[in-house]
């Protein structure tokens, strides 16, 4: 949530300067594009539930696995992370996941992935259970970031991303993309 913070502060900074008059552009700005990175395919356990806290319904879902692939760089989940979900009672999820990627070469990357997730109360009511559905019915959308010593990996930690994800009963796709 970091870099969405960061994000929002430069917008409004950006916006402050373009009400005061500075940096008034010539021509209109062009949005930014998105550029696939890679496919995550994440295998996850049986989520833990810890009840109702404060916050919302309080669950842990560990990652057991998976592999990602793109079109510069591919490789593995390890086990061993886990996606710490806050749900509200109207079923929106806060998303806060947290695991370690190694490409083909042996790099590691770690990745911070956090996002929200929200459907129907029906559908929320599925996925709650772990039943399959369809992804269309769910908005599903992440902030990954990303920290790696590989020097040939550094433009992970140089740029922002977003990612689409899919909820499956054992595993979760998120494709994530570049902002450029």
């Amino acid at each position: 949530m970091k870099v969405l913070g960061a994000l929002m502060m430069l917008l409004g900074s950006l916006s402050q300067a373009m009400a005061d008059g500075q940096g008034t552009p010539t021509a209109p700005l062009k949005p930014p594009t998105l550029t696939l990175v890679f496919t995550l395919r994440v295998q996850v356990g049986p989520p833990t539930e810890l009840g109702e806290l404060p916050a919302g319904r309080r669950r842990i879902i560990p990652i057991v696995g998976g592999t990602f692939a793109g079109p510069t760089v591919r490789g593995k989940v390890l086990p061993g992370g886990a996606d710490w979900q806050i749900v509200q009672p109207d079923g929106l999820a806060k998303l806060d996941t947290r695991y370690t990627l190694q490409t083909d070469s042996g790099a590691l990357i770690y990745i911070q992935n956090a996002g929200l997730r929200h459907a129907a109360p029906e559908v929320v009511k599925k996925l709650l259970a772990g039943e399959a559905v369809d992804p269309s019915q769910v908005y599903f959308k992440t902030v990954p970031t990303f920290e790696t010593s590989a020097p040939e990996l550094q433009w992970l930690t140089r740029s922002i991303f977003v990612g689409t994800g899919e909820r499956y009963p054992t595993e979760v796709v998120i494709h994530v993309w570049r902002v450029e």
